[in-house]
């Protein structure tokens, strides 16, 4: 298989429609751990997509429960019952081959193996950008919202009340848009920015450099991601590269607030080449 990178970077040229949701998460998980066994992993995941084909047949076409109790229930099988055990800290949670070796990780880890079983079989099944917990829903007569962090569990609109209220304050409210489906690429950058967000607290600044470097590879067109590495960049001391970020970060944003504040960082970076 090529360089995870360069991988990285077909992928972002790719629609979304037309991304691998896991075969992403492999490459972003080879370019973070090139030691790993990714290969197993790869094993791991087909063997998952087959193991799903086979149990659809089980399913009644209209019986879109039974989707995700068939689901819930090979998820299990492959992971165990320690999948959501862990702690957020753990940046191996936020690795697909660290997941599939050990069958444990963060919700949107998780996520986007239920989402690899059930497209692998051609239910429909998207991510929930949900706030402070990555959901999983499943498509049909009717939307089902699941928790894949609580083994997969149906939340109907009292529990989805509840935990936008853990998350947000108890004067929080569900409010349109909030279960709005997420794109492929959306799903992959939420899984990264655990990574980036960790290594930023613990100023891990080349580290989270590379982080968003590899986010930018499959989303060269998201803006602020180019200002994130700007601005990382220029924490650094690498003036070159923080002001070629910036210049691209100004092609995708030449107006507002945001190509102000560019613009006057740009102008003190300059400073600092004299």
């Amino acid at each position: 298989m090529s360089d995870p990178r360069t991988a990285l970077e077909a992928i972002g040229q790719l629609p979304d429609v037309e991304i691998d949701i896991a075969d992403a998460a492999l490459q972003l998980a080879r370019a973070d751990a090139p030691d790993a066994d990714w290969e197993l992993a790869r094993a791991h995941l087909s063997e998952l997509a087959r193991d799903a084909v086979e149990l659809s047949r089980t399913v009644s076409p209209d019986d879109l429960p039974g989707r995700a109790e068939a689901l819930m229930g090979l998820i299990a099988v492959r992971l165990g019952d320690r999948a959501a055990t862990e702690t957020y800290d753990d940046e191996a949670n936020a690795n697909l081959i660290r997941v599939t070796e050990r069958r444990r990780g963060l919700p949107v880890a998780l996520g986007i193996l239920w989402l690899h079983a059930a497209r692998a079989v051609g239910w429909g099944a998207h991510g929930v950008d949900f706030p402070g917990h990555f959901l999983v829903a499943l498509e049909g007569s009717k939307r089902l919202v699941l928790d894949v962090f609580g083994g997969g569990a149906v939340l109907e609109a009292r529990e989805l009340r509840a935990l936008i209220k853990r998350v947000d304050g108890p004067r929080a409210e569900l409010r349109p848009g909030l279960l709005a489906p997420m794109s492929a690429r959306g799903v992959l950058l939420r899984l990264q920015a655990n990574l980036q967000v960790r290594r930023l607290r613990a100023q891990d600044l080349t580290g989270a450099l590379v982080c968003t470097e590899d986010m930018l590879r499959i989303a060269p067109d998201e803006s602020s991601l180019w200002r994130e590495a700007a601005l990382i960049n220029q924490r650094l001391d690498r003036v070159a590269a923080a002001l070629r970020c910036f210049e691209h970060f100004l092609s995708l944003v030449p107006k507002g607030d945001a190509a102000v504040r560019a613009r006057a960082a740009m102008e003190e970076l300059k400073t600092r080449l004299n």
